[in-house]
């Protein structure tokens, strides 16, 4: 964090000094602002949250060991100098807002929407910092606590902050745009992740658009054209509107697509009336959509389109367990894309593995296994279901269920299957009935098998995956299929 005094952030969250000495106040925080004690440093304020599971007040001591000078809590403690305010959460909103405050020259991207926010993110970050520093999200950090965790790593030479913003009921973009005010708004799509929370698409919609609300007159609102319900928030903004597309008309657009062995798309990239051609390095058909509005920010930063072109081509992926693809010795290619899941990443997911899949001649076997998309409230076994469809519609030849939640995928599968009288591969649905997949009746050469846990998924991927096989993991994050990927490529997975 930026130099500052606890004496100053008493001022700006009207908490009170633990001990109330002149040495307290003058205590200056200049190293990382940290919520796990772990992650403290030199000069660290920790952040001491009180969670589901445990008090983070129990281990200032431990921050204080590894460097930090300060804590921010709710009651006073006699392990380091304490800021004590009545809520941790907004105080800690509040120092960050304060950081930013006094660094006016960082221009603020904020990216929103159900699906691919995180994948976006790390293209712009990447993209930005070919024309100065650039501040952005580690991984997911997207909520209450992750949006003042970015901001306050901006230093006195940062141009740039990207701010990663997900929403989880009405007034929450509202919330963080007011800890970190927008110059630029993206929004990419709305879909019916966390549609169990919101109770229906049209709130989801009604809560994405919270974020161009917050533009000023001089803010740019970056808005997908493809998606209706993104494109009719042009009329709830005082900003400027840039839409992208790949298939609607739109001012910033991608023509010419197309995909290679690995997935990864080309395709000319067409803004301010001229084009350039981008080579992306990161995988799936989704992510032009994702580029065209890094493009369209970027332009808006002020970076030119030769140099926007070339930075996209040379972004790499950067967060974990989003269509990482990793080839293994034996020739088996293992798409990990089981960071999260909800229906439209997952259809983008599987369009993505079955064009990996159909890059050579003869089309490589292809495995889908998947798990549970979570927060779909009553309209869970619905989307399952459609997920099972769409799989056995691209011609999955091997559908794999893990897991309670997701056993309507491979009932759903399996009928698809039966009502094709065909598999791919030559095998047919065999322990896969109609009637549901079971998994005691179904084998490597199923065409949809459920398993109840990733233990017995992996038995099953180590029997039945021969090489050439394209597999991909998807899944909402609590189930698990994230680390059952790494297992599959040999790496060492939580015990």
């Amino acid at each position: 964090m930026i130099p500052t005094s606890l004496r100053e952030l008493a001022l700006l969250t009207g908490g009170s000094l633990h001990p109330d000495t002149p040495d307290t106040a003058r205590v200056v925080v200049d190293g990382p602002v940290v919520t796990d004690s772990r992650e403290a440093g030199p000069g660290s304020l920790y952040v001491a949250r009180v969670g589901e599971h445990a008090d983070g007040h129990r281990f200032a001591g431990a921050a204080g060991r590894a460097g930090a000078v300060a804590a921010l809590t709710s009651r006073p403690l006699e392990d380091l100098p304490c800021l004590v305010v009545d809520d941790v959460q907004t105080s800690f909103g509040t120092i960050a807002r304060g950081v930013l405050d006094r660094l006016p020259g960082v221009r603020v991207v904020a990216v929103t929407g159900s699906s691919g926010k995180t994948s976006t993110k790390d293209l712009l970050a990447q993209v930005l910092a070919a024309a100065g520093e650039t501040v952005a999200p580690v991984d997911s950090l997207n909520g209450e606590i992750g949006v003042p965790l970015t901001v306050c790593r901006v230093t006195g030479a940062t141009r740039f902050l990207v701010v990663e913003m997900g929403a989880r009921g009405i007034g929450h973009l509202t919330y963080l745009a007011s800890i970190a005010p927008p110059d630029v708004a993206v929004v990419l799509n709305v879909g019916t992740a966390h549609v169990g929370e919101f109770g229906s698409r049209e709130n989801i919609a009604l809560a994405k658009g919270e974020l161009v609300e917050a533009l000023s007159p001089e803010g740019l609102a970056v808005l997908n054209a493809d998606d209706p319900a993104v494109a009719a928030m042009a009329g709830r903004t005082r900003a400027r509107v840039v839409t992208v597309g790949v298939r609607e008309p739109a001012d910033v657009t991608a023509t010419g697509v197309s995909l290679d062995a690995g997935g990864r798309a080309t395709f000319t990239l067409n803004a301010i009336g001229t084009s350039r051609p981008v080579r992306l390095q990161v995988a799936g058909a989704h992510q032009v959509g994702n580029a065209l509005a890094v493009a369209a920010a970027a332009l808006e930063c002020g970076m030119s389109l030769d140099v926007v072109a070339q930075a996209l081509g040379d972004a790499a992926p950067a967060s974990r367990w989003r269509m990482e693809v990793t080839e293994r010795g034996d020739g088996v290619t293992v798409v990990n894309d089981a960071y999260n899941a909800n229906p439209d990443s997952m259809a983008a997911a599987l369009r993505a593995v079955r064009t990996i899949a159909d890059a050579v001649e003869p089309p490589r076997r292809t495995w889908a296994v998947l798990g549970e998309m979570l927060e779909l409230g009553e309209l869970s076994r619905a989307e399952h279901e459609t997920v099972g469809r769409l799989a056995v519609e691209l011609g999955i030849d091997r559908v794999l269920a893990v897991g309670a939640g997701a056993r309507a995928v491979a009932d759903a599968a399996a009928r698809g299957a039966a009502a094709s009288g065909a598999t791919a591969g030559g095998a047919t649905a065999g322990g896969a009935a109609a009637g549901g997949a079971t998994a005691g009746g179904a084998t490597a050469d199923s065409a949809a098998t459920w398993v109840p846990d990733t233990d017995a998924a992996y038995a099953l991927l180590a029997e039945g995956l021969t090489r050439g096989d394209v597999v991909l993991l998807k899944s909402s994050r609590d189930s698990g299929l994230r680390w059952l990927g790494d297992r599959l490529v040999g790496l060492e997975v939580p015990s």
